[in-house]
């Protein structure tokens, strides 16, 4: 497959060191990658338009993880969210997956339950 063919995944997440884990993570098997570090950085990239999946923290200065989710929604957005937190609840679950959310991980994850997460949501 060549790296036109991979689908991209956007990773927005205000931690540099998890975004830079992240990408590493994400292109060993295969994915093109590109990472922002707030939704605001994501909705003024061009790249947008071109994601196939969004791995997106929750908590971030700025716009938080779910307004960007809600965002997305209202604009009628295909892109599939998987949401990682470190501080997530069950009623933070259930408005992530009530606003859209393909998948709700807690962090730390493991890497097997991200990369389903993710190939579930390209699918």
């Amino acid at each position: 497959m060549g790296e036109r063919d991979r689908p991209v995944v956007s990773v927005v997440d205000d931690d540099e060191s998890l975004r830079r884990a992240l990408r590493n993570l994400l292109r060993s098997v295969g994915f093109g990658v590109e990472t922002f570090a707030s939704a605001e950085e994501f909705l003024r990239s061009a790249q947008r338009e071109n994601t196939g999946c969004l791995v997106l923290d929750l908590r971030m200065t700025g716009m938080s993880g779910l307004d960007l989710l809600r965002h997305l929604a209202v604009a009628d957005s295909p892109i599939p969210v998987v949401i990682l937190t470190a501080h997530g609840d069950e009623e933070t679950r259930r408005r992530s997956l009530q606003a859209g959310a393909v998948a709700f991980l807690d962090k730390p994850f493991r890497s097997d339950v991200l990369l389903d997460a993710v190939r579930d949501a390209l699918r």
